[in-house]
């Protein structure tokens, strides 16, 4: 097949099968992530986020496998009591259930004449078994209760609250949302780190950005392609420097010192996405304004910034997404003092690696917030991305 077929043959693909195909990439995983999210913690453990619509009745499998010498409750063997919760603990997954039932009992096989469930079946029982032989809801908020006011336990927040068991350093109320510990404070902390690290670079960008477009001053060529070559500067090569110049000046754990860093590494890129934006703007617009007396202050309050807006939603984006999602950047200079909800995250999963059900949850806690940014701005996104693509 030579070359001119092969392009035939591609050119035949539609493009909405790539879009389709990349939506469906995209949306699988958000929609595990959402549906894990929900789900009780027995649930979670057992089967995949992909089975919660199927039937929640485990005790087919039960009844068929284990009822005739466990009994229908569980309770038959005294030795091998299965209402016994440290008994069923040991078997929290199908694969440990399966490597109990094929060993030999008394040199018989476990499971006698009886087929040996398959993983699926060994999943439905062990949850069963979990379960304590109870009908449990199909969904759940218990998960983003314990990921907001964070709470470690065996059990759930709301749970320990009920039964007057109350979790260490909570109270069970509603300060417990801004606990040091939980996705409510980290949020708050979030919100106070990207809000103004997204809005100063913007305001000082635009700034520059209309200078280096419009204004004539020597060396300007110059000074924008230094700003130009900066971006390519890694931001891990300044930690260590400007770390101890933030010790010396008393910035290191204050949300002031995060806002100057990400201003810094943020204002390369979003001056040279102005600059290109504004740069495609008409002259005679602008000249127009300079002969009724406009000053510049005025041609930028007053043109520039409303037809500037698809630039400055587009940097908006860029800079809130990458400012939301920093981990570096909040470990270095805020640490575990002021926690961030990257930080906090990693907080949810104990050591031995349980409570991942909570992770979930403030995983979808925190992309909740850029999701809506981007989908409440996304249609100024692409012109904002042309930004200087045609010259004018």
């Amino acid at each position: 097949m030579n070359k001119e077929k092969i392009n035939k043959l591609l050119n035949r693909v539609p493009i909405h099968v790539v879009i389709v195909a990349t939506l469906i990439i995209w949306i699988v995983p958000t929609v595990g992530l959402l549906v894990t999210s929900l789900r009780p913690p027995e649930a979670v453990r057992a089967t995949g986020w992909w089975t919660v619509l199927a039937s929640q009745d485990a005790s087919g499998p039960y009844t068929q496998s284990c009822a005739e010498c466990h009994g229908a409750d569980g309770a038959a063997l005294p030795q091998a009591d299965l209402t016994d919760p440290e008994l069923v603990a040991k078997y929290p997954r199908s694969l440990q259930l399966l490597a109990m039932l094929r060993k030999d009992i008394n040199g018989q096989p476990h499971m006698g004449e009886r087929p040996i469930p398959s993983a699926q079946e060994a999943a439905d029982i062990a949850a069963y078994l979990m379960k304590g032989n109870q009908t449990e809801a199909r969904f759940t908020m218990n998960n983003y209760i314990d990921a907001l006011v964070g709470y470690r336990g065996d059990n759930t927040y709301r749970a320990d609250c009920a039964a007057g068991t109350q979790p260490p350093d909570l109270k069970c109320n509603l300060s417990d949302i801004l606990n040091p510990r939980g996705m409510g404070r980290a949020f708050v902390n979030s919100l106070l780190v990207t809000i103004p690290a997204t809005i100063i670079p913007i305001l000082f960008a635009a700034l520059a950005g209309y200078a280096f477009a419009w204004l004539d001053f020597k060396g300007r060529f110059l000074l924008f392609a230094i700003l130009v070559g900066l971006q390519v500067v890694p931001l891990q090569m300044t930690l260590v420097p400007i770390s101890r110049f933030y010790a010396q000046a008393g910035l290191n754990g204050t949300f002031l010192g995060v806002w100057l860093f990400h201003t810094g590494f943020g204002m390369p890129y979003a001056i040279y996405l102005m600059r290109n934006f504004l740069g495609t703007l008409p002259r005679d617009l602008f000249e127009s304004a300079y002969l009724d007396g406009a000053s510049h202050w005025t041609a930028f309050r007053q043109l520039v910034i409303p037809l500037a807006m698809p630039a400055i939603a587009s940097l908006g984006i860029f800079q809130f997404l990458w400012v939301w999602n920093d981990l570096l950047v909040a470990l270095v200079f805020l640490g575990g003092t002021t926690p961030v909800m990257t930080y906090q995250i990693s907080n949810m999963v104990t050591s031995l690696g349980s409570g991942w059900q909570v992770l979930t949850a403030a995983a979808f806690l925190s992309m909740l917030l850029p999701m809506i940014v981007f989908f409440s701005l996304q249609r100024y996104f692409v012109r904002g991305m042309l930004a200087g693509a045609v010259k004018g």
